[in-house]
């Protein structure tokens, strides 16, 4: 395969499960409700058409295949699903056009073995910390996709962090309201963001792994609730510098993310996946490494504009409209190496 152009997109479902079925939040969809749903999705699928799509909460393979389905696009895809994707706990998927999969795809539920988040402090007035995380809310979707011949396998990660929302701490065996009721949102909050950074740090411990000392290519896609310039995201991209030369950037472990390029490429930032309390943020979030950097000295891709279907976000009730809570991102790339000419 030769592509001369990439699209990849990040897919929040909104908790896409067969009708009847129960979800975290409560009661799921009702048969109405769900065939709104499908046939969203589908318009959705069908319109952007990526090359490579990662999806979060998705409850039951059999919604996601109904919504490809819909779209008329099934014989163009391979169908990336756990096998446990049963309708009784939340994944990660994706949709990849056939001829690009390398190889099987994998699931990542454990933290890496020796991932460690143990310290006595950088100064003699810190006291210790240890945080104790045995693995990933929601498994992390890895695979791989070659979209040109001869050219190394570009590695594809689809993850889905802890939530911005409070843990539920009432629900703890240690909960006394008396004591802890004027705190429970606070401690809650502190949980939530503890196991997002963990998760953040044990997915940044397994793309070094990848990345350091070669050239093998990596995209980041997902839901990692939080924004472009949070410490989420600042671990996961390790803060690459964008403002260089022509062919002078890139860094082995850097990842860049594509709401930044898109930045440097139009005159307003209009970018935002999510609203909360009338609060506009970006949460959802597709990162390169240097090989998808137009200034990187070992650019292989080259950025080529940034899509976000997020009209659907004015109007709140989701369930009787069939839409997701999530903004749906797709960014392209045009194949263009630093040392070699541009494709006919």
């Amino acid at each position: 395969m030769k592509l001369s152009r990439l699209t990849i997109a990040t897919f929040n479902l909104y908790n896409l499960n067969l009708p009847g079925r129960k979800i975290y939040t409560g009661a799921g969809w009702t048969q109405a409700q769900y065939d709104l749903k499908i046939a969203w999705t589908a318009h959705q699928l069908k319109l952007l058409a990526p090359d490579v799509l990662g999806v979060q909460e998705l409850w039951h393979a059999d919604a996601l295949a109904a919504a490809l389905d819909a779209s008329g696009l099934a014989d163009q895809y391979d169908l990336l699903v756990p096998p446990d994707a049963d309708g009784t706990h939340i994944v990660c998927a994706a949709l990849v056009r056939k001829g690009l999969l390398v190889g099987a795809p994998d699931w990542i539920t454990g933290f890496p073995e020796n991932f460690v988040l143990r310290s006595k402090g950088d100064d003699p007035q810190t006291p210790q910390i240890e945080v104790n995380i045995a693995g990933f809310s929601r498994p992390v979707l890895h695979c791989a996709i070659q979209p040109r011949d001869g050219q190394p396998a570009v590695q594809v990660y689809v993850c889905h962090f802890k939530s911005k929302a409070p843990t539920q701490v009432f629900k703890e065996d240690w909960y006394d309201k008396t004591v802890y009721g004027r705190h429970a949102k606070g401690l809650g909050s502190a949980l939530s963001t503890i196991r997002r950074t963990a998760e953040a740090a044990a997915l940044r411990f397994l793309l070094s792994e990848q990345m350091k000392g070669n050239d093998t290519p990596v995209i980041v896609l997902g839901d990692i609730n939080d924004g472009q310039h949070s410490n989420t995201a600042n671990i996961l991209t390790e803060q690459p510098r964008y403002l260089v030369g022509d062919s002078e950037g890139g860094g082995d472990l850097a990842l860049y993310t594509a709401q930044t390029l898109q930045e440097y490429r139009d005159t307003r930032d209009v970018y935002y996946t999510h609203v909360h309390q009338d609060i506009r943020e970006s949460l959802d979030h597709i990162l390169v490494s240097q090989e998808f950097y137009d200034n990187s000295k070992k650019r292989l891709w080259m950025f080529d504009g940034l899509v976000i279907n997020n009209d659907h976000l004015n109007f709140e009730d989701h369930k009787a409209l069939g839409t997701n809570d999530h903004g749906i991102i797709r960014a392209a790339f045009k194949y263009k190496p630093v040392t070699a000419k541009s494709p006919a």
